[in-house]
């Protein structure tokens, strides 16, 4: 995948993640960006725990993987943060 699809893949998986966990008012475009992203990987390794592949382009399902990767990751950031 290209760099440029890469970002606009976070962007896209970013954005839905926080509009999901209600944390899209506190954050930029770029945070989405970086967290999308970052929940690509996430969420490419929660998949294929459950067998099924990791994000594989710019498409739908590769959009949902990362989307729901970059919610783990809010969820244990704050479970994380509230412990501390």
């Amino acid at each position: 995948m290209s760099i440029l699809a890469f970002v606009i893949l976070g962007l896209i998986a970013g954005w839905i993640a926080s509009v999901v966990m209600g944390t899209n008012s506190s954050q930029g475009p770029l945070m989405d960006i970086v967290l999308g992203i970052i929940g690509a990987f996430a969420g490419g390794l929660i998949f294929n725990l459950f067998g099924q592949p990791g994000a594989t382009g710019l498409d739908l399902y590769s959009i949902i993987v990362a989307a729901v990767g970059a919610i783990a990751l809010i969820w244990i950031g704050r479970t994380l943060s509230s412990r501390v």
